[in-house]
């Protein structure tokens, strides 16, 4: 089974509600650990999936994890006045996890804002309460809607690179 983007978000929301229930000491180590932990589950099903960690879905897991742990108290700061009336302690550790990781995915990433809230809803759903996920797309909207006007170049050249690419893929295939 080849891993996904979605598969990589899972990993990062792994990583993170672990770090988050007892931070690590050392996180390189930490890392070295969850991965070779995620090997040793693929290998023992029979399956291929250990292969797929590697290269970029392992960079994207790992851009999530890294950016939320480095910017953990910034992005606190800047959701609290979102969550009206409720406390991230409050939350669940997946919860706050998924809403770590969206809220850094719409501050550094070119990723339009509808595909992070609805990968962050479709989380909630999978692993925490269905409840939460009222909770965390209404955070995750109006935050959103708060730093539009940031994300708008980030968007832009997020486009731009997948243009480029595609036209890349394209004259690949040409020359084939």
């Amino acid at each position: 089974m080849k891993a996904t983007r979605r598969q990589a978000r899972e990993w990062a929301v792994q990583m993170l509600t672990a770090a988050d229930m007892n931070p690590p000491e050392d996180i390189l180590e930490f890392r070295i650990n969850f991965w070779r932990q995620i090997k040793s589950l693929d290998d023992s099903e029979g399956g291929s999936e250990g292969k797929a960690v590697r290269g970029g879905l392992k960079d994207f897991t790992e851009d999530r994890f890294l950016g939320v742990m480095k910017d953990k108290d910034a992005i606190d700061a800047a959701i609290t006045p979102f969550m009206e009336g409720w406390d991230l302690v409050r939350l669940g550790s997946v919860e706050r996890a998924v809403l770590r990781m969206a809220v850094w995915e719409l501050r550094e990433t070119g990723i339009p804002s509808a595909i992070i809230i609805n990968e962050a809803v479709d989380l909630i759903n999978w692993y925490a309460s269905p409840k939460g996920r009222l909770l965390i797309n209404s955070v995750l909207d109006r935050y959103a809607k708060s730093i539009e006007g940031e994300r708008a170049g980030r968007v832009a050249e997020e486009e731009e690179r997948a243009k480029a690419r595609a036209l890349k893929n394209k004259e690949k295939k040409i020359g084939e």
